[in-house]
């Protein structure tokens, strides 16, 4: 079972937002709080598969993600979908249905030595680690996010991202999902039937600007913003559907 919700207006295009490995749909709530006076149609959201409220489902694989979230996408709607790291992979993969219009993928990690591939792989073989007290497994969660430094332990929004147990708490995250993979970005960007942006953060360490510059002749900056420019600026980062859909 997949967690999603959808907001606003029936009708016109459908923004589809994507969070990224270790979040939750709730990294997008400043984001649709600016929705309603700049988007047309309305907007879904979801906790993929193995994280938040949705259910752990392993084995993990980008594929497999996408196919959670086309089962909880409209038949009739014309779609954008908008990714971020995990989730634009999985953004990316959604490039080859006929009613997505097109796809915003940012903070993708495309270049994967060795060694990233083999730390990945050791925390996806790792047991649930269960935390005596839901503040550990606040932490732990924003940590897994990337979200330490952006959002208060105390906010409404990391509430999915932990689980309370017989014995305390744990993240919601299934460690599992870790081991998704390495995407194959070369062959995604080949097989999308829309157009594409791929942008990153300035300060993001984990995509340079030359990671996407082997893949794209028109990558774009987002000055002054990280890793997670959707939870910092998520004006910045609508206006990169504003740019794929004027582009």
């Amino acid at each position: 079972m997949i967690w999603s919700r959808t907001c606003g207006r029936d009708d016109g295009p459908l923004l589809v937002m994507l969070h990224g490995l270790g979040a939750t749909a709730e990294v997008y709530a400043d984001a649709c709080a600016l929705l309603p006076s700049r988007w047309p149609g309305g907007w879904l959201v979801v906790d993929l598969p193995g994280h938040g409220r949705s259910s752990w489902d392993a084995p993990y694989t980008f594929r497999r993600h996408a196919e959670g979230v086309l089962s909880v996408l409209p038949l009739d709607r014309e779609i954008v979908v908008l990714g971020h790291s995990m989730g634009g992979v999985v953004a990316l993969e959604l490039a080859t249905d006929p009613r997505v219009r097109g796809v915003v993928a940012f903070g993708v990690k495309v270049s994967w030595p060795p060694s990233d591939v083999a730390g990945a792989e050791r925390v996806a073989a790792r047991p649930v680690q269960v935390l005596a007290t839901r503040e550990e497994a606040v932490g732990r969660y924003l940590r897994l996010a990337g979200l330490s430094d952006l959002v208060a332990p105390d906010s409404s929004s990391v509430a999915p991202g932990v689980v309370a147990v017989d014995d305390g708490c744990r993240v919601a995250q299934d460690p599992a999902t870790f081991g998704v993979g390495v995407p194959a970005m070369t062959g995604l960007l080949a097989g999308a039937r829309c157009p594409v942006v791929l942008a990153r953060g300035e300060h993001d360490a984990m995509v340079s600007d030359a990671d996407l510059a082997d893949l794209v002749p028109d990558p774009v900056t987002l000055p002054g913003l990280g890793h997670n420019a959707h939870v910092e600026d998520p004006g910045a980062v609508l206006g990169l559907v504003d740019r794929l859909l004027a582009g």
